[in-house]
């Protein structure tokens, strides 16, 4: 998720907690890395940590609860390990980062994290759980390189007021689906629009034009006419080739195909 500096900041937090912490954070287009503009940053994590604090966390089905629990206790201890080894490299929990035995056997808190260094698995993988970690980005070209910095392509967000700001940066973002002032829903409701990723998030495309042709097996069938491939007779292989190549030529300099 990219934050930029025209964005409002209000509804970008109340995005970001949807697209950060449903299903407790177990969605395959979870956002679990956000850019923020160095202009809005401190305003932004303010908001959003005041926002994750007040979050009510349940073990019930009531539409009053915000996030519930883990799937199972091989995930929470995936999530916990992904947190420890942040804090171990020199991360910051904002707010979050406890395993909440009295709410129920699989609950974790929803967890910020900040000044989380390259090369830890809560930046570089899929932690897959209530966890995200927020950074600060001087322009948009930075916010672009650190969004493409992963081996995934998932699904990505971005957010600012003027939409042809946020729809060119969103080009530039390797992701199979990109949303506009929303974490997920937009793309993954569009079911006229093809769905799925880039890199090594999934293969092939739901949804969409691109989506059926996946379920087909495209045949060629050839007919020659007119000249063949061998040498008409009395021509020599290589006369042969040497027309053909100064007749490309000319089809190339008269752009014809």
């Amino acid at each position: 998720m990219v934050v930029l500096d025209d964005a409002d900041l209000d509804a970008a937090v109340e995005s970001a907690v949807r697209g950060c912490f449903g299903n407790s954070g177990q969605m395959c287009v979870g956002i679990e890395r956000i850019y923020v503009h160095a202009n809005v940053y401190d305003g932004f994590l303010a908001r959003f940590a005041s926002r994750v604090e007040r979050m009510t966390l349940r073990p019930d089905f009531d539409f009053a609860t915000d996030m519930g629990s883990l799937t199972n206790s091989r995930q929470l201890a995936h999530v916990q390990e992904h947190v420890e080894a942040a804090l171990a490299a020199g991360a910051r929990v904002v707010t979050g980062g406890r395993v909440r035995p009295d709410l129920g056997r699989l609950f974790y808190e929803p967890t910020i994290l900040t000044g989380v260094p390259e090369d830890t698995p809560v930046r570089d993988e899929e932690t897959f759980g209530p966890v995200v970690s927020v950074y600060r980005v001087g322009s948009d070209d930075e916010a672009v390189l650190a969004a493409n910095d992963s081996p995934y392509g998932l699904n990505a967000a971005v957010y600012g007021r003027s939409e042809a700001r946020a729809r060119t940066l969103a080009a530039r973002i390797q992701a199979g689906t990109v949303n506009i002032n929303e974490g997920y829903a937009s793309a993954y409701a569009s079911q006229g629009a093809s769905m799925g990723g880039m890199k090594s998030s999934g293969v092939g495309r739901r949804h969409g034009p691109a989506g059926l042709v996946k379920y087909t097996e495209p045949q060629t069938v050839a007919s020659q006419r007119l000249l063949g491939f061998d040498p008409p007779f009395g021509m020599s292989r290589a006369r042969q080739v040497a027309l053909f190549t100064t007749s490309l030529r000319i089809l190339k300099m008269l752009r014809i195909r």
